[in-house]
């Protein structure tokens, strides 16, 4: 048996990238999942890669930064699966801009979708959560979120205060039997880092004492521990995944 069988798992920003990573390590470990994302028929293929392993895919629509929109879906994933037993908060976007160059709107969609949306499904699980008096929250923070970047104003606010919200969710619940944890990946390889030149990738590198991006699967493997009962006694952490870039 898996960690996760019998569990139910919530996870945002599911179609790709890392959230696709969590979601298939999730039903590996005995997971049913339910997927999220701002279109369903993103989700086809974390869906098709779910089943595969036996577990149950329910894709769902959901604007993160809409609490109607949250609250929405946390209802039909409680009317379909009667539980939730992790909730993983992935969803991000990035507008980046220098400072004296953001606009308002991209200031406001970062926020919106890094920080507000985090916290709406943080407190549309939590209620369910504490009710059965148990239940596992890992947010996906950043490394940026801890030292910054220029360029990033935006990005950088958003997930600093995602680890501030964990940290907060972790001694607020704590006494029901609910944890709250943050990860804070690195550099991850994705499409936009294959797309770098080679240059810019070297310098990336050259500040990574491990001497390579992460992976997706990286992430996920970290989730995992975090969900699992391995973790029963860590809450109100940030665990960074980053190849020793940040020490």
């Amino acid at each position: 048996m898996g960690a996760f069988e019998g569990k139910v798992a919530v996870v945002t920003g599911a179609a790709r990238g890392i959230g696709r990573a969590i979601a298939e390590r999730l039903a590996a470990e005995g997971a049913d999942l339910a997927l999220c994302d701002l279109q369903a028929e993103w989700l086809a293929e974390t869906v098709a890669a779910v089943e595969a392993l036996g577990r149950k895919a329910l894709p769902l629509a959901v604007d993160v930064g809409s609490g109607d929109a949250v609250n929405a879906c946390v209802a039909e994933v409680l009317r379909v699966f009667g539980k939730v037993d992790i909730m993983v908060n992935n969803a991000g976007i990035t507008k980046d801009t220098l400072l004296i160059r953001m606009s308002d709107d991209d200031w406001d969609a970062v926020l919106r979708v890094n920080l507000k949306g985090t916290f709406l499904f943080t407190r549309a699980v939590a209620k369910p959560m504490m009710k059965q008096r148990s239940g596992a929250i890992v947010n996906i923070a950043s490394i940026i979120g801890l030292i910054g970047n220029a360029g990033q104003c935006n990005y950088a606010a958003s997930k600093a205060g995602v680890i501030a919200l964990t940290k907060s969710t972790a001694k607020e619940l704590a006494p029901r039997g609910v944890r709250c944890n943050a990860i804070a990946p690195g550099f991850i390889a994705s499409k936009m880092t294959d797309a770098l030149s080679q240059e810019v990738r070297d310098q990336m590198l050259a500040n990574i004492p491990m001497a390579r991006f992460g992976g997706p699967e990286d992430v996920a493997k970290a989730v995992a521990f975090l969900a699992s009962e391995e973790a029963a006694y860590v809450t109100g952490q940030v665990l960074s995944v980053n190849g020793g870039m940040v020490m």
